[in-house]
């Protein structure tokens, strides 16, 4: 076996004229964009497997050296001298040109081109939101080697069937000579969905030059500086009222960094757009939203896609606009959520968004009523005796509402959105369970094994789950929830043909089953699968904080979150997975101080990075509302589409400071503080 290493681009924006390499020993090789001879880009995604001439961030793939000691290697990757231009780069959200702009979204509602009037009643805020690192403990790679005529590539993956595409695409195969074994998944927040087609790709055109099997295994170093991130929002809300407090006219102006390339663009431009509405009637709404490509490494959608980001800015929005009104900012939502039953999207539901209820459930499992009103008390006579600047602790108590739906809202010719299982009853009793994706979660598995024993009685531990990219069509890819609530009816529906069939057909059985996305007239003319939202899961979040003024370190006093998943196969395990998405977007909102510095995160950043600590974990209560409908929703991204909010506004509530940004530290906490001090407000 080999090993094999990338060589990087070290400007971020210019033309790459050579590679200068001195003499490589005899069982070396360097690659480069030349052996591409088939194809050079990831299949369904504009981004090149190794750069040709245009360079478009620094650590961009340009070539890979193989052989079979690693140390020689890192002795020729040294001396490798790169022959580039330099040109100016684009890195930030402002100052871009309409070249840049990868993607765009311009969608009304009973809007006619108006401005909202600047009276007392209208609410403008900005809300930011930063980038977050994958959770996954061990750095990303691929083994590809060839066996009977066909390539194997394992490699730790969400989308076997994209690896597999891709890699027939480079090598100019069929795709039924290549096969993907999948390596142990890990808990990958959406980090391991497109990326690893990308290493695959250049461990496979090694193994192809060399003929010999090829390790690339990126360093904990690699990993952090160039895989891709959750991307980085800024979003500004203006919002008018009427005369009963509801939203009047909401005017919203979106811009994402979608980094060098817009990788499911069109998915994460309209999932924010429709997060940054919330659950609430707009009588009219503009938005405005804009994709930009900078050059900075690709950036991903990570768990909760779009949504994560446009939720943060609404249900901020939401409880300015209740503490502008002097209200109860529970009692605001509830007077304003959406009683149609539909989504702005044209999405219409097949199962109730009941809010009313579950914002009940939170506040009485948190006392977050008697909370408020408390906080609320302390944070006014604060105010009207300006006594912040003693030393004493505050506390805040804040609230948020969301929901997330379980498929693609864009399916393409790769077809991300379909769907298959199969299903075979053995003569020995066993049922095997195949899809061409696994998932890292237990509970899903122990969903599906739920659902064959109830409905063909065959006893779990006679009951096999694999995953499957040869003999299986693609399942597309394990995100959204679509294992759980996508595959499960599938399953479901296998299982029911088995069971019509058992008793006068001979053993063994396979049924096989697929789901098509259906494409429907969404907003702005386009063809979106709607079904994907017709089941939405959905959470009610309550956060309580308290600060210490000398350290300005806030300490999360409680966590209560109410949901609706629809059928539950296992409230343990589905209590379990929401913890963890708890604690994991708190990760995002507090602790996971990242950047990019002129196209680059420092490294610096690398050796602090910090996540919670078991130390650092809150009291967290997870409970599931009483739920009529018999189909299992999505939940796993509702953390994230929650917490940042919640916690924001509790932030908030104890400084009497809008926060309007994550993630937060100690010195955002105490420049506010001096803010206040400073404009004798407090």
């Amino acid at each position: 076996m080999l090993y094999a290493l990338t060589v990087r681009s070290s400007v971020a924006k210019g033309e790459l004229i050579d590679i200068v390499c001195p003499n490589i020993p005899d069982s070396y090789y360097l690659i480069t964009a030349e052996n591409t001879s088939f194809n050079n880009e990831l299949i369904n995604f504009n981004i090149p497997i190794l750069a040709k001439k245009e360079l478009s961030y620094i650590g961009q793939p340009v070539a890979i050296i193989a052989g079979p000691e690693e140390n020689v290697l890192m002795d020729i990757a040294n001396s490798i001298f790169l022959d580039t231009t330099d040109a100016e780069g684009h890195f930030s959200l402002e100052n871009f040109t309409e070249d840049d702009v990868l993607v765009k979204r311009e969608l009304k509602l009973n809007y006619e081109n108006q401005e909202i009037e600047e009276y007392n009643r209208v609410i403008p805020a900005s809300y930011f939101t930063g980038i977050q690192e994958h959770w996954y403990p061990e750095p990303c790679g691929a083994i590809a080697y060839y066996d009977d005529q066909k390539i194997t590539i394992c490699t730790a993956t969400q989308w076997p069937y994209h690896v597999k595409r891709s890699v027939a695409k480079l090598l100019g195969l069929n795709p039924s000579n290549v096969k993907v074994e999948l390596t142990n998944l890990a808990v990958p927040l959406d980090g391991k969905l497109w990326y690893p087609s990308l290493l695959a790709a250049h461990a496979a055109l090694a193994a192809k030059v060399s003929g010999r099997p090829v390790k690339l295994l990126l360093s904990r170093e690699e990993d952090f500086l160039y895989s891709p991130k959750r991307y980085s929002s800024e979003i500004k809300i203006k919002s008018s009222l009427d005369a009963n407090n509801k939203l009047k006219d909401t005017s919203i102006e979106i811009k994402l960094n979608m980094g060098s390339s817009g990788v499911f663009k069109e998915e994460l431009i309209d999932s924010c757009c429709l997060g940054s509405l919330g659950f609430y009637q707009h009588e009219s709404f503009n938005i405005n939203a804009l994709g930009i490509g900078t050059n900075i490494p690709v950036q991903g959608p990570m768990t909760g896609f779009g949504l994560s980001q446009g939720f943060f800015a609404a249900e901020c929005h939401a409880s300015r606009i209740a503490d502008f009104l002097g209200q109860n900012p529970a009692e605001w939502r509830k007077a304003s959520i959406i009683t149609s039953n539909s989504l702005a999207i044209g999405s219409q539901l097949k199962s109730n968004l009941n809010f009313i209820n579950l914002i009940d459930k939170a506040a009485s499992m948190s006392d977050y009523y008697r909370k408020w009103a408390s906080c609320d008390i302390l944070r006014k006579r604060r105010r009207l005796e300006k006594v912040f600047a003693k030393r004493e602790n505050y506390r805040g108590i804040g609230i948020s509402i969301a929901y997330q739906g379980s498929n693609f809202l864009h399916s393409d010719e790769s077809g991300n959105g379909n769907c298959t299982a199969e299903l075979t009853l053995e003569k020995d009793g066993t049922l095997k369970i195949k899809n061409s994706f696994t998932s890292s979660s237990s509970g899903v598995q122990e969903a599906w094994k739920t659902i064959a024993n109830e409905v063909l009685g065959v006893e779990k531990d006679l009951i096999e789950v694999s995953c499957d990219n040869e003999d299986i069509q693609d399942s597309g890819a394990a995100t959204l929830s679509r294992n759980m609530v996508v595959m499960s009816g599938l399953i479901e529906r296998c299982c029911n043909s088995i069971r019509s069939q058992r008793f006068r057909d001979p053993l063994p059985i396979t049924v096989r089953h697929s789901s098509k996305v259906s494409k429907k007239s969404g907003w702005q003319n386009t063809k979106i699968n709607l079904d994907a939202f017709s089941r939405p899961g959905s959470a009610c979040c309550v956060v309580e904080i308290e600060i210490d003024t000398d350290s300005f370190t806030p300490y999360i006093r409680g966590i209560w979150m109410a949901a609706d998943g629809g059928r539950i196969y296992s409230l343990d395990k589905a209590r379990t997975a929401l913890e963890t998405g708890i604690i994991q977007s708190l990760g995002w909102t507090i602790r996971e101080q990242i950047h990019y510095a002129q196209g680059e995160i420092p490294l610096d950043l690398l050796r602090c990075y910090d996540v919670p600590s078991p130390l650092d974990i809150p009291a967290i209560e997870v409970e599931f509302a009483e739920s009529e409908d018999p189909f299992p929703k999505g939940i796993g991204e509702l953390p994230f589409n929650c917490i940042p909010a919640a916690y924001v506004q509790a932030l908030s509530q104890a400084l009497d400071y809008h926060f309007g940004k994550i993630p937060l530290d100690a010195n955002d906490i105490y420049n506010a503080v001096k803010l206040r001090l400073e404009d004798n407000i407090l």
